[in-house]
C-alpha cells in the first residue's frame, strides 16, 4: 500500500510541507516516486520518518540529520559514525534536560510566590524577597 504526502503527513501528525521540505533537503532517499514524479510512501517509510522527526525534536540540525541518513544508506561500514552522531545528540538532549530542570525550579518558585501573593491579595507579602516586584 502506498501513501500520498498528505496521508503520510497525517499519519506522522506533521504538515505535508514538512515532508516536502525533508525531501528537498535530501532526507528521504528511500521514498519511491511514480512515473509522474509523485512521492509514494510505504508503510516501511514510516519508521524512517519517525526517526527523522525524533532527531529533529532533539534539536539536531537538518544538515546533521542528512549526514545521519546518508550514513544509514551507506550501510554497515558507517555504524561507528552513526553511533558517534547519536551519542553526541544524546549529550545535547541531556544538557537540555538539565536546563529545563533549572527552568522548572524557577517556575515552581514563581507558582508558590504568586499563590502566596494571591492569598494575601498583594505581592508585598513577600517583602523584599528576590523577585518581589515581578
Amino acid at each position: 500500500m502506498y501513501y500520498t504526502v498528505g496521508e503520510m503527513a497525517k499519519k506522522l501528525e506533521i504538515a505535508p510541507s514538512t515532508l516536502r521540505y525533508y525531501d528537498k533537503e535530501g532526507l528521504l532517499p528511500f521514498v519511491e516516486r511514480s512515473e509522474g514524479g509523485i512521492r509514494r510512501f510505504q508503510e516501511s517509510d514510516f519508521e524512517w520518518l519517525a526517526l527523522i522527526g525524533c532527531l529533529k525534536k532533539t534539536g539536531m540540525s537538518i544538515k546533521d540529520i542528512k549526514s545521519f541518513v546518508d550514513l544509514c544508506v551507506e550501510g554497515d561500514a558507517s555504524i561507528g559514525r552513526r553511533l558517534e552522531l547519536v551519542r553526541k545528540q544524546k549529550q545535547a538532549v541531556l544538557r537540555q534536560i538539565e536546563q529545563l530542570k533549572e527552568t522548572l525550579k524557577v517556575l515552581d518558585y514563581k507558582c508558590w510566590y504568586y499563590e502566596e501573593a494571591q492569598k494575601a491579595g498583594t505581592c508585598a507579602v513577600h517583602g523584599k524577597a528576590a523577585g518581589a516586584l515581578l
